[in-house]
């Protein structure tokens, strides 16, 4: 059994662990009386604005290729974007879609260094949109927390704001290092990484973009929750999911689950008891957001099939391998160079 197996296994097991648990806590007559009460109008509009979630992901994504000085079309992003979406929720693989979006972009014709780097900054973009939008609408929730719960979410948020600045700062300043250490493939890789964070969030322009998408991403997501609590009448607002549902992404994006799986619900959970949801409205928002997001993925699947048959595609793990080598490879001439 590989290693790549392996990690499948113990996600699928921590996903099945935690949904198992979940569903044991619950009223299962009240959740399936929702399920089988839902609105299916809402439902489609929850679907659509997944559907433009792609259109905004790749405007994020082109962003900040745009400002690292290395642009790609805006359809040709999202359509890698939608193929990375596929790999990250329809499949059960131990990698994320990442390195296909990597690998492809490569392929379009980017340095490798640019790819690698464009798609972490893409990332960090949406962190730092998480941030900002989180802190904005903090006046409007925190009054209806009682003074516990106040106190705990100010200084949860402090220690965002606070963290997102400094990742950001330490980004800016990672070719600092000793000059000895350069003979390191890591190291040259940060001194990269360092150069293209420079001209990302030092350029007003291009940072003030980015950000904007960054933050219309999580404004996306948290209307098609609403959408989805709508649906199944869970009595929450707007202003609730766009400050819920961010940190919930955030949790979610822990590595130790099936595409957040198990690790979403338990988060959602938690986080809409804050504003008095049950449990079980909260538990089946979640699963309904779940099998929405893989069905909205089918579509970036056409996509790899169409690059596939055209020899430019392969699956996640195969990408993975495919970069580090690529890698491997520039940095051994790097050396040689030098």
């Amino acid at each position: 059994m590989t290693k790549n197996q392996i990690l499948v296994i113990l996600k699928v097991i921590v996903s099945g662990g935690l949904i198992w648990f979940l569903l044991s806590s619950i009223d299962i007559g009240a959740a399936k009386d929702r399920i089988l009460g839902a609105d299916n109008v809402m439902i489609l509009c929850a679907g659509f604005v997944l559907l433009l979630q792609m259109g905004v992901g790749g405007a994020r994504w082109w962003a900040v290729m745009r400002a690292i000085e290395t642009p790609l079309p805006w359809f040709e992003l999202t359509k890698l974007f939608w193929i990375g979406g596929f790999f990250s929720q329809a499949l059960p693989s131990s990698v994320g879609g990442d390195p296909i979006r990597i690998y492809m972009a490569y392929k379009d014709g980017l340095p490798l260094s640019k790819a690698i780097n464009g798609v972490m900054l893409e990332r960090v973009v949406t962190i730092i949109g998480l941030t900002i939008l989180v802190i904005a609408v903090q006046p409007w929730f925190v009054p209806k927390l009682n003074a516990e719960t106040q106190m705990l979410t100010l200084t949860v948020l402090a220690m965002l704001g606070a963290g997102t600045i400094f990742g950001v700062i330490v980004l800016l300043y990672l070719d600092r290092l000793p000059e000895a250490l350069s003979k390191f493939r890591i190291v040259r890789g940060m001194n990269a990484l360092a150069a293209d964070s420079r001209l990302l969030f030092l350029r007003l322009k291009g940072a003030v973009l980015a950000s904007i998408f960054g933050i219309l991403t999580h404004v996306n997501i948290s209307l098609c929750v609403f959408f989805l609590a709508m649906s199944i009448g869970v009595d929450v607002t707007w202003l609730d999911c766009m400050v819920l549902m961010p940190l919930v992404i955030l949790v979610t994006t822990l590595p130790i689950s099936i595409a957040g799986w198990g690790v979403r619900e338990g988060a959602m959970v938690t986080a809409f008891a804050l504003v008095g949801v049950p449990g079980e409205g909260a538990l089946v928002l979640s699963l309904m957001l779940g099998i929405l997001g893989i069905v909205m993925m089918i579509p970036g699947g056409g996509f790899w099939l169409i690059r596939r048959k055209a020899g430019e595609a392969m699956s996640a793990a195969d990408a993975e391998a495919a970069v580090e080598q690529e890698l491997e490879n520039t940095m051994d001439a790097s050396s040689k160079n030098v």
